[in-house]
């Protein structure tokens, strides 16, 4: 691994690998790293499975136009030899199980979020140590393997690329707390509302509402790691309530915003 460093920023650079089989002394192994500087790492690939989740905040994983947001309950199952990039703030404490490439069939063929439940983080946790007797090891592992299950809530946002949403684009993601409406934007565009509405379902594969929600629920995991009141979280991210802004990262999350500041 190579790293270049600048004043409170790390760049990671690793290889791209094929999937295949490593020498490993466990099918499943365990990192796990605290950050205490801004860190990206460039597009590359593992010869063996992920699941990555974090202890403490929020990171990104990028593959391709879909950009996935990690946190303590919602991982991201990435599999053997696909390439993706990522970063993670000061404060961000990452952890990853390593699945062996052949020892362990994907869940998934591509990119899939996983929900990091109290159980299976209690058996990630028990593999992290290398004392255990092989025979718990095992029984541990194929644990793992059993309750490891695809999950349709993730925190995923699909970039548009076309000439028409771009802007739009580049609004909401420069300032989620944007509250241009569809009709707004149609009204800017010089377009029907139902030309954008068909535009985001082909390119984002939901709705424009939705993507919005999910770009606004992404900066709202970023302020709320870095230790910032709700209210304020809230109004930042475009909710004219706290209520409303509670609901909505519930839906998308799983957690209240106190819960998942709390974690």
């Amino acid at each position: 691994m190579r790293g270049a460093r600048a004043a409170g920023k790390e760049t990671r650079v690793l290889p791209a690998c094929a999937a295949g089989a490593a020498e490993a002394p466990f099918t499943i192994l365990n990192w796990s790293e605290p950050f205490t500087r801004d860190t990206t790492w460039n597009e590359h690939s593992h010869p063996f499975h992920e699941l990555l989740w974090n202890e403490r905040g929020a990171s990104t994983a990028v593959v391709g136009s879909r950009v996935w947001t990690i946190t303590p309950t919602l991982g991201l199952w990435m599999p053997a030899g696909t390439l993706h990039s990522g970063s993670a703030p000061a404060g961000t404490w990452c952890r990853a199980g390593l699945f062996g490439f052949g020892a362990v069939d994907s869940i998934s063929p591509v990119p899939v979020g996983v929900e990091i439940t109290p159980l299976l983080r209690l058996l990630l946790e028990r593999l992290s140590d290398a004392a255990l007797p092989d025979g718990s090891r095992a029984l541990t592992e194929a644990m793992v393997l059993d309750v490891l299950v695809p999950s349709s809530r993730e925190l995923l946002v699909r970039i548009p690329a076309s000439d028409l949403l771009r802007p739009i684009a580049d609004a909401v993601l420069d300032d989620p707390g944007d509250r241009r409406t569809l009709a707004d934007w149609a009204a800017r565009l010089g377009v029907s509302a139902r030309t954008i509405t068909r535009a985001f379902n082909a390119e984002t594969g939901t709705s424009f509402a939705r993507w919005v929600a999910a770009v606004r629920a992404r900066h709202a995991v970023t302020l709320l790691t870095r230790g910032q009141e709700i209210d304020v979280v809230a109004e930042e991210v475009g909710y004219r309530s706290v209520s409303a802004f509670g609901a909505a990262f519930r839906r998308t999350t799983g957690l209240t915003p106190g819960a998942f500041r709390a974690r």
